[in-house]
């Protein structure tokens, strides 16, 4: 079949989308033109959380049901105009990664033409790559967790870290858990922000040992337990970027949350976590956003230091 090709100007950018009516989510009909129309509109949001950040693609070029591969080096035939940075490898070799940067509109655009669904990025910004801005909590639940305990367990980190003086924020996976957040001040290392991860994830593991594993193996988790990851803190260790749709059906989007809705998630009786947060997807989240804005901008994204939390820590925890 001959590839049908559609040209478009974004900005000073001319690209060639193609195969617009290719359908990527067999079970909903959503096209790859809905995932282009999708990601230009959500631009504007999106973006702030892509901007100069080395960006690693998840593409399905058949679709979620298809076969799928991470990039991160730049895909072939990347126009001049994409912007992209070269890193030395997080594992301490010599060798360097050439990544895509992700800056404007026709970018985004171009990404989602390659089939690229889900957006992954570093926690740090080209200029201060050694630096991650936040520390990021994920919590993965088990297959027979509820949300209601999902639910509870967030909220059980954001009062442990309030209770050492930190403000945090919360966001969907896009999948079947949340991501809570500590927006950082300037100057930590990715080993200082891990460090602190592990504490707080030993802390509440000793904790709530029901409800909370931090069980690596799956096989010998609790199935009806949230794992708390606190390993994908690390350089060169990605997060699903805020406003990235995902490869499941329904097209989720990773969406922050008000700690609101996640009390109200909390006071479910029953229910499967992914049942629950596919109400935040490539259908909903226009108009949320219409409606609200990004829940994490402006004053909501509050900087902290660790240094105050720490010493807070030593004395409550000890």
């Amino acid at each position: 079949m001959a590839t049908q090709r559609t040209p478009v100007t974004i900005g000073k950018h001319a690209l060639s989308l193609s195969n617009l009516d290719k359908v990527l989510f067999p079970r909903d009909g959503y096209t790859k033109g809905d995932l282009i129309g999708y990601y230009r509109g959500a631009a504007p949001w999106l973006l702030p959380y892509l901007q100069d950040r080395p960006l690693t693609l998840q593409r399905y070029p058949d679709g979620i049901d298809g076969p799928s591969f991470f990039e991160k080096h730049l895909p072939k035939g990347l126009p001049d105009w994409v912007e992209r940075v070269s890193l030395t490898s997080p594992e301490g070799t010599r060798a360097k990664t050439t990544y895509m940067v992700c800056n404007d509109e026709a970018t985004l655009a171009y990404v989602a033409n390659l089939a690229s669904i889900v957006l992954h990025v570093w926690t740090s910004r080209v200029e201060t790559i050694e630096e991650p801005e936040y520390v990021f909590f994920d919590l993965d639940p088990g297959e027979q967790c509820t949300i209601k305990t999902l639910a509870s367990v967030a909220l059980e980190v954001r009062d442990v870290l309030a209770s050492i003086g930190l403000t945090t924020l919360v966001k969907t996976s896009g999948g079947m858990g949340l991501h809570v957040v500590v927006p950082l001040v300037a100057g930590y290392t990715y080993d200082a922000a891990k460090m602190f991860a592990e504490v707080v994830a030993h802390r509440l593991g000793q904790e709530d040992k029901t409800r909370i594993s931090l069980e690596r193996s799956l096989a010998k988790r609790d199935a009806s337990a949230v794992y708390f990851d606190f390993l994908q803190v690390g350089r060169g260790k990605t997060i699903v970027s805020a406003y990235s749709v995902r490869a499941r059906d329904g097209a989720p989007v990773s969406t922050p949350l008000a700690w609101e809705e996640v009390e109200a998630f909390a006071r479910k009786r029953s229910g499967l976590p992914a049942d629950t947060l596919a109400a935040f997807n490539l259908k909903t989240t226009p108009k949320r956003l219409a409606s609200d804005g990004d829940l994490w901008a402006g004053k909501a994204w509050k900087k902290q230091r660790l240094e105050p939390a720490i010493a807070k820590a030593q004395k409550q925890w000890s």
